[in-house]
């Protein structure tokens, strides 16, 4: 089939550039909008499993209750973690995604810059 870059000179690299920057833009803004919303969804279910480890140790500590709830609460603590741990990685993911978004921006502004100039 044809070529997608038709020349391969200057012009045709700035061209290609320029649209990748294009599709970038949008899609690591929506990446990092994403990604925030997952975690913030992940601090919600934290929550809700330490609501449901204090209810369950509070039940557990009423002697009335011929029930041993050690184990249900242990499972929910490492339900936790894993949230914890998740979020750790999400935030890490979030960073990464800020620092292209400012690569992504600054390279813009650079390339407007030198166009504007009229040389490459």
């Amino acid at each position: 089939g044809p070529k997608m870059a038709a020349g391969s000179g200057p012009g045709a690299r700035e061209l290609f550039a320029e649209g990748l920057l294009q599709f970038l833009r949008p899609a690591v803004r929506q990446l990092d909008r994403h990604v925030h919303s997952v975690r913030e969804s992940q601090v919600e279910l934290r929550e809700h499993i330490d609501s449901l480890a204090t209810e369950l140790c509070r039940i557990n500590e009423d002697q009335k209750v011929a029930l041993d709830l050690d184990p249900y609460v242990k499972k929910l603590l490492n339900a936790r973690r894993r949230v914890v741990l998740v979020n750790n990685i999400l935030q890490n993911a979030q960073e990464r995604l800020r620092r292209l978004n400012h690569s992504v921006a600054k390279e813009t502004v650079r390339r407007r810059a030198m166009l504007e100039a009229g040389g490459y």
